[in-house]
């Protein structure tokens, strides 16, 4: 695979210097000692024609014309922004991606968490006054809350034990990414990943048991979600449901959202008060971790993507380039017919400006494309199928800016060969012999 990249690579640099060498091994002694005496063109003087009559002033007019007089130039640079484009667009929409599957997997969405280490109690009274739930749901200002437990049972099919996590109250919020199916709604039914319907051959819509430590429990398994923790072996379900099975299973986190309106910090505060004679601690937000990853995530994304717009700009610059030299005769006969610098940079800096909004509006969606399908393929290889939200991630203005980023990289590959041409002397541009 190494080898036939390396390959690959070699002859998409041999094609392209073909076409250079073909035009050198056809150009004429005179002309290539006449320099920046470029051959008369005749192509594009109907776009010159259709330019003088828009409203536009001279300069730009033969900037916009330009394109149409070379056109295998501008292919080849059009041909470099649309690849600029395309990787742009899939490394926003990969940085995006991988940040959903991040948030997927931590569940961040509670405003307010409590890690609950419970004591052994004998007696039933005081188990009762250390609920923190019934402390949480009598606080001002919670709109949602629920408990986590965690056991382990074991399901025909599966060697060693599974991985259970079971809710008390309603987590439809709390920030699980559906695959298929629905979220969990009464007792007796259960959500699980990826992993674990591969690893038994279920689908949504099938009963399975799990074996608990007291009495096995049949589930009906009502949802795929995304959750790539444990290998996707476990399942999500309502703490009613392994009561028989599991008859002493305590929530040993609490998960809180809150009003609208609400501060979280004041909030956590108040309950912390409420929550000391059960030497428990509230804390705002969810895992740290995961806002690390993803701040790294993004980080590594926007250095990409820079990277990203200087090789395309590049290839620009290279074309600007070689078409200001050649041009440099004709740069000075309008430098001296009455040219400014201001005018010299606005009609190089146009020539390339159709050309970028080209290649930027074929560059994003095909962007979009690549990005819709090496995502289910990364989620395939590594075991997980992915929800719509984790591949459906770009927005209409995000996309309008994506699709501008192709003249932005026209534009910036065209900066210094315009400013070049703009300070380049009457007097050494028309000396030509």
């Amino acid at each position: 695979m190494d080898a036939a990249v390396i390959a690959g690579v070699l002859g998409l640099v041999a094609a392209t210097a073909c076409a250079c060498a073909w035009r050198a091994g056809r150009l004429r002694t005179v002309e290539a000692l006449a320099t920046g005496r470029a051959q008369q063109e005749r192509r594009g003087r109907w776009a010159a024609r259709l330019a003088a009559r828009l409203p536009v002033s001279r300069p730009v007019a033969l900037g916009l014309t330009r394109p149409f007089a070379r056109p295998a130039r501008t292919l080849a640079m059009g041909t470099a922004i649309v690849f600029g484009a395309i990787a742009v667009t899939f490394t926003v929409g990969l940085g995006s991606s991988l940040g959903e599957v991040m948030a997927a997997r931590d569940h961040d969405a509670a405003d307010v968490t409590i890690g609950v280490l419970h004591p052994p109690f004998q007696d039933e009274e005081k188990k009762a006054r250390a609920d923190p739930g019934k402390v949480i749901g009598q606080q001002p200002g919670t709109r949602a809350h629920f408990g986590t437990a965690t056991t382990s049972v074991t399901v025909a099919g599966v060697s060693g034990s599974t991985r259970v996590t079971a809710f008390t109250g309603d987590a439809s919020w709390a920030g699980y990414a559906m695959v298929s199916g629905r979220w969990l709604k009464e007792p007796g039914e259960a959500v699980v990943p990826t992993g674990f319907l591969t690893a038994t051959g279920q689908h949504v819509g099938d009963v399975i048991t799990l074996n608990g430590r007291r009495a096995p429990v049949t589930v009906r398994i009502v949802g795929e979600v995304l959750d790539p923790r444990y290998d996707g072996m476990q399942v999500l379900t309502d703490a009613a449901t392994l009561k028989s099975a599991e008859p002493g299973l305590i929530p040993t986190g609490h998960h809180i959202a809150v009003k609208s309106g609400t501060d979280a910090g004041s909030y956590t505060a108040a309950l912390n008060k409420e929550l000391r004679p059960l030497s428990l601690t509230a804390d705002v937000g969810g895992s740290e971790g995961s806002s690390e990853m993803i701040v790294t995530l993004n980080s590594l994304s926007a250095v990409l993507t820079l990277l990203l717009v200087a090789v395309a700009a590049l290839g620009v610059l290279n074309g600007v380039l070689l078409d200001t030299r050649e041009r440099v005769r004709e740069l000075g006969i309008h430098k001296a017919l009455g040219m400014t610098p201001r005018q010299t940079t606005s009609m190089v800096l146009t020539s390339v400006t159709l050309t970028g909004l080209a290649g930027g509006a074929l560059g994003v969606p095909l962007g979009v494309a690549l990005h819709g399908w090496v995502m289910p393929a990364m989620g395939d290889s590594a075991g997980l199928r992915l929800p719509d939200t984790v591949i459906a991630v770009y927005q209409a203005p995000e996309l309008a800016l994506l699709g501008l980023g192709g003249l932005a990289i026209a534009i910036l590959g065209a900066l210094l060969p315009a400013r070049w041409a703009a300070r380049m002397p009457t007097a050494a541009a028309l000396r030509t012999e």
